[in-house]
């Protein structure tokens, strides 16, 4: 019945009825928790559910705290007089009044009341805890922009499935999407680019279609605090030394031409990155200022993958550079970078978290690396004492088609169905139980090239986000037709709230794009491409 599943679910007897003399108690601590309980369950039922008020003939709601049950635990038990939620922290708390939630029928989902609707809840005693404390989604922002509402909506979606993280990808070729007050025409300029390319591949055409949009600090301040509500922690990522275009087109003298250039209208790997001039990194510092101040999360996201180096090989200066530093390769020189900008990190108070090819280099104590390549950056991170978010590309990316079918729309990469999103495995088999307590956690990404709009990255996100959100939450085996028959009630309170996930059956008429092609592979060639891109960073 529930999503994700909780280690224990034991049925009795009868049922709770809410009424209209039930009520909602709570100390201190939890009456934000109560708070939000109640604006979950009033809309739909029409019930006051009033706080701090106790009526034993309507049925009372208790919420408590036990920390023996331990962080982000919860007990749950249901009576015919009461529903009694216990949690090790306020965290528990909140996943207890989720999965509470989840015990109604569907209809609770909705947002105005619903007559003719017997609001009962089943006698039950349940006990629930985590496997995992990083269960996170990343979401880009800088391909195509999200508007602030759609964000809030995604973080109630992630709340919903006991997700914690929000790792949002704010600044790429393409766009900057945050307000940086030190450097205006970040958001005057690198904010929009004049068309987007349609499809897939090199020939594909553009839409000739203007894109933008930021977020100002307020707008952010307001995401943190909505997401922090909800225990859901917001990592930024700002890119860096390479997916820079866009902070070029708005300050060309971080880059090793300096000349001026368009915001990137083009997907792909862009050839124009930062130079290593102690100015550019002094750009970034300031930048990172701001952002940490904004951010309460320890972590801090700066990209480091997909940097190419080319212009680096053919610049005068920057090998002049090279030689004063005693730097030797190129590949060194980002290296030489990214400690930079660790070392300002941690004299933040942050550590720095960067994609698997951070993991060439010599990285600073405390890196935190996501391992997207496959899983052979946390094999390596883990084995070297590093901490480790698995994100792999063959089982976590949900911009991958979703099936062989021909009607799958801009086909990407492997099919990722949502039984190979059940498999993902965030741990590898190779860690020993020493090694293996680096893995933080995983997270699905969710990379927007081709999604435009809030309801096609509802398309690619679900159901298969409620596959990851199992597998990082759910301790013990796991059982996809089991899930699967979960699922099925599952998606009756997403068709609640209104997500337009992708239908069992495949996607509908609308969600189709026919004519625009994709960039579809075979799992062989895919497997081959990773084994090449990680060459760089096994550790035998």
């Amino acid at each position: 019945m529930l999503l994700p599943r909780p280690d224990s679910f034991v049925r009795g007897d009868g049922a709770l009825a809410l009424t209209e003399r039930t009520g909602i108690v709570a100390p201190a601590e939890l009456m934000p928790t109560a708070a939000w309980l109640q604006g979950a369950l009033r809309p739909a039922t029409g019930l006051p559910l009033a706080t701090g008020v106790i009526d034993e003939t309507g049925g009372t709601i208790e919420l408590s705290l036990d920390r023996a049950l331990g962080a982000e635990a919860y007990r749950l038990s249901v009576h015919p007089t009461a529903v009694r939620i216990a949690g090790g922290d306020p965290a528990g708390v909140f996943y207890g009044c989720q999965s509470l939630l989840q015990l109604l029928p569907s209809e609770i989902f909705r947002r105005a009341t619903v007559p003719g609707v017997e609001w009962s809840i089943p006698a039950v005693t349940l006990r629930d805890s985590p496997r995992f404390t990083w269960r996170g989604v990343m979401l880009d922002v800088a391909r195509h922009f999200l508007p602030k509402h759609d964000v809030l909506r995604f973080i109630d979606l992630m709340a919903m499935h006991k997700l914690n993280v929000l790792h949002v990808h704010l600044t790429d070729d393409q766009g900057w999407r945050i307000e940086i007050r030190a450097y205006p025409r970040l958001t005057e300029i690198s904010s929009w680019r004049k068309e987007s390319q349609v499809g897939a591949g090199a020939e594909r055409p553009g839409d000739g279609r203007p894109h933008g949009g930021f977020y100002t600090q307020d707008d952010i301040r307001e995401i943190v605090a909505y997401a922090a509500e909800r225990h859901i922690t917001v990592v930024p990522e700002i890119e860096m030394p390479g997916h820079v275009q866009a902070v070029l087109a708005a300050y060309p003298e971080f880059g090793v031409t300096g000349k001026p250039i368009d915001v990137g209208t083009r997907w792909g790997i862009i050839d124009d990155v930062a130079n290593a001039e102690d100015r550019t990194v002094q750009f970034f510092c300031d930048v990172l200022d701001e952002v940490a101040g904004l951010f309460p999360s320890r972590f801090v996201h700066v990209g480091g993958d997909e940097c190419p180096r080319e212009q680096w090989t053919a610049d005068p200066r920057t090998q002049e550079l090279m030689r004063e530093r005693g730097i030797e390769r190129e590949s060194d020189v980002q290296t030489w970078f990214m400690a930079r900008i660790g070392e300002h990190l941690s004299r933040l108070g942050k550590r720095m978290m960067g994609w698997d090819e951070i993991l060439e280099g010599t990285i600073p104590a405390g890196s935190v690396v996501s391992s997207w390549r496959g899983l052979q950056g946390a094999i390596t991170a883990a084995r070297k004492g590093y901490d480790v978010v698995s994100c792999p590309t063959d089982y976590a990316y949900l911009d991958f088609r979703q099936s062989d079918g021909p009607d799958e729309p801009i086909p990407v990469a492997i099919p990722l169905t949502l039984e190979r999103a059940y498999e993902f495995e965030p741990v590898p088999a190779e860690l020993s139980p020493e090694q293996a307590t680096h893995v933080l956690g995983g997270q699905a990404n969710i990379w927007t090239e081709h999604m435009d709009s809030a309801r096609v990255v509802d398309f690619f996100a679900f159901p298969r986000l409620c596959a990851v959100a199992e597998v990082l939450w759910t301790i013990g085996e796991r059982n996809f037709p089991e899930f699967a028959d979960r699922l099925t009630e599952h998606l009756k309170r997403l068709d609640a709230v209104g997500v337009e996930y992708r239908h069992l059956s495949g996607p509908e008429p609308w969600q189709t794009r026919p004519g625009i092609p994709g960039r579809p592979t075979s799992m062989d060639d895919w497997q081959r491409l990773t084994a090449e891109l990680v060459a760089g960073i096994r550790d035998e």
